[in-house]
């Protein structure tokens, strides 16, 4: 018999595409958005995840092009929509596509929101608000890295969409989780076979990631030094974050996600444009490789 857990894994499946570009607040985009979810769907991914704080109502664009995708906000912050706006977005966005939406939340970073106090109390605090106003536990998800928070996932939500981590990360997650929530990490990919040339990009992009502490302590708690963090990050780190290479590596490296446990990857294209870009060309050449 089918749980709305295990309903939750289907409706994802093992590959989603991660994108700040999906999220828009131009109504001049609405088709552009539509457009590019419907063929996502067609090219057989099973989830798109809003990058950036996005809100239930950011989904509506993609969700009415396409019949199967789920789509989640990865992440929703709740220091920038209290839980009663949170709640009314995720009924609106129900009744119009029921079961479809994943509500993504997360604590953000201090540098980013100044009522930015005691994250882990907050968090169950907007929880319990969430449970009162009737969102159901087996729709939200929570971005999680530190044992606390994953352990939250389990207990008060449907599981966790953990990002900037590697597959120990998510090996460990699992076994905080324990088999039934959805373990669902984000993952980069670098469309480059130079290693200079790859790494560079990852660069460019990790920096602003370094600079806040959330990340990381994660990294430390993963077993990378002060040195690994230094000068834009050490080629160990930078491949254990990143997938870069010819197809059948990045293939690999994707797949070491499942491996160590994940249900689910979302992955993310690091190519050098700009993160509000969408990269379709290079999703396709994804879909070709995983389906």
């Amino acid at each position: 018999m089918s749980t709305p857990l295990n309903a939750l894994k289907e409706s994802v499946g093992r590959y989603g595409i991660w994108s700040v570009g999906l999220r828009s607040e131009d109504p001049a985009r609405r088709t552009e958005l539509g457009e590019a979810a419907a063929e996502l769907q067609e090219l057989g991914y099973g989830a798109a995840w809003l990058g950036g704080s996005s809100a239930p109502r950011h989904a509506l664009p993609l969700l009415e092009t396409t019949s199967r995708l789920a789509v989640g906000t990865s992440i929703q912050s709740i220091w920038q929509y209290d839980a009663e706006t949170s709640a009314t977005g995720f009924a609106e966005v129900e009744a119009a596509h029921p079961g479809r939406f994943v509500l993504g939340l997360g604590v953000s970073h201090a540098k980013m929101a100044e009522q930015y106090r005691r994250p882990y109390s907050a968090l169950v605090d907007y929880l319990d608000a969430l449970d009162t106003a009737g969102v159901p536990a087996e729709r939200r998800v929570l971005a999680a890295l530190g044992p606390k928070t994953l352990q939250l996932s389990a207990d008060r939500a449907a599981g966790t969409i953990p990002y900037l981590v590697t597959p120990e990360h998510t090996a460990q997650a699992r076994a905080i989780l324990g088999e039934t929530p959805l373990l669902a990490p984000e993952f980069k990919v670098v469309p480059e076979t130079d290693p200079t040339r790859a790494r560079a990009l990852a660069r460019e992009a990790l920096a602003m990631y370094l600079a806040l502490p959330n990340y990381t302590n994660n990294f430390l708690r993963l077993g990378f030094t002060e040195e690994d963090l230094a000068a834009g990050g050490s080629d160990r780190l930078i491949d254990a974050l990143y997938a870069w290479g010819d197809e059948d590596r990045i293939h690999a490296r994707i797949d070491e996600f499942l491996e160590a446990g994940a249900d689910h990857v979302a992955i993310q294209v690091v190519d050098g444009g700009s993160r509000d870009a969408l990269p379709r060309e290079t999703w396709r050449r994804l879909a070709d490789l995983l389906f």
